[in-house]
């Protein structure tokens, strides 16, 4: 029953997550809304809505703050990891559209094994080899729809594209140490408030000539409804790995570019070439490949 249950979750959260890619590019282009004014509002209120919701659960959220030591990482966090995946993922969106920046997100994996084998300055294994290349195959006829010399998206998208593949990698690595000592919401929280914070600073939002388009209530409904759904996402993903193992994580995670194409598909007619569909089921693929390689060889080990 546990294990239905965390089934159940995974799926709820990666269809949520999936579904605020389109969200968010309709928003942009409906109401003319920026980049950091969306992600600045969106990550600050989500950060706050976590460690309320922590709090709410008697959770001490400034303790993290006592010991010197863990506030840099969490800074550092905030700003590469938190911060950097979802300004580049936005960012992609914007760029091209919500179902190629949600598929080269799944470039992550790559960079990860490329982290690890330069620092441990060996090649990968054979079965890391194998999914890297099928990956970059379902790439390659993602972008170019099977013409070498001809990219389908724009050089800017690409360049975000592959950073949000960086970030995610970035993100998945890094902030270990952290959330063992202190839990995974309270580190998203608090990473979230302090990304929006932040990006508020950079780019001055409280000087922005978009507030009094917030007069508008259809903007306010999608902009809440960007922030509760992705919320939601993160918290169902997170709390499916009580119930599952992380392979079946990474592997039902797939439902979320699924969720992105279809409804793209519905709410924009944007329908993938044949050969770019390929890619993109080759790239899918080749991800849950490496996932189900790498739990095997763990189990031999």
């Amino acid at each position: 029953m546990e294990r239905l249950k965390g089934i159940a979750m995974i799926l709820s959260g990666a269809m949520l997550w999936g579904a605020t890619g389109p969200l968010m590019e309709w928003t942009m282009a409906e109401f003319g809304i920026s980049v950091p004014f969306l992600l600045t509002i969106r990550l600050a209120v989500a950060g706050l809505l976590l460690l309320l919701f922590l709090k709410l659960k008697k959770v001490k959220v400034t303790a993290i703050f006592r010991g010197k030591i863990w506030i840099l990482p969490l800074i550092i966090f905030a700003l590469f990891g938190m911060l950097g995946v979802q300004f580049s993922f936005v960012a992609a969106i914007e760029a091209s559209d919500a179902v190629v920046a949600t598929l080269l997100q799944f470039l992550a994996p790559i960079y990860i094994i490329l982290f690890i084998s330069l620092r441990q300055r060996k090649w990968p294994p054979g079965y890391q080899v194998v999914g890297m290349i099928g990956t970059l195959t379902g790439l390659f006829l993602l972008l170019t729809n099977g013409q070498p010399t001809q990219l389908i998206i724009s050089g800017e998208a690409l360049f975000w594209g592959i950073l949000v593949g960086l970030a995610f990698a970035f993100y998945t690595l890094y902030p270990g140490r952290l959330m063992q000592e202190w839990g995974v919401l309270l580190v998203v929280g608090w990473s979230m408030l302090f990304g929006g914070v932040f990006l508020g600073l950079a780019d001055p939002i409280f000087l922005s000539d978009e507030w009094p388009k917030l007069s508008q209530g259809e903007l306010v409904l999608a902009i809440c409804t960007i922030i509760v759904i992705g919320t939601l996402a993160f918290v169902l993903f997170l709390s499916s790995m009580r119930y599952i193992t992380a392979v079946e994580t990474s592997i039902l995670s797939s439902f979320e570019p699924l969720t992105a194409m279809v409804i793209s598909i519905l709410w924009f007619n944007q329908l993938l070439a044949p050969l770019q569909l390929t890619g993109a089921l080759i790239m899918l693929v080749f991800v849950t490949w490496l996932s189900l390689a790498g739990e095997k060889k763990t189990k031999e080990v």
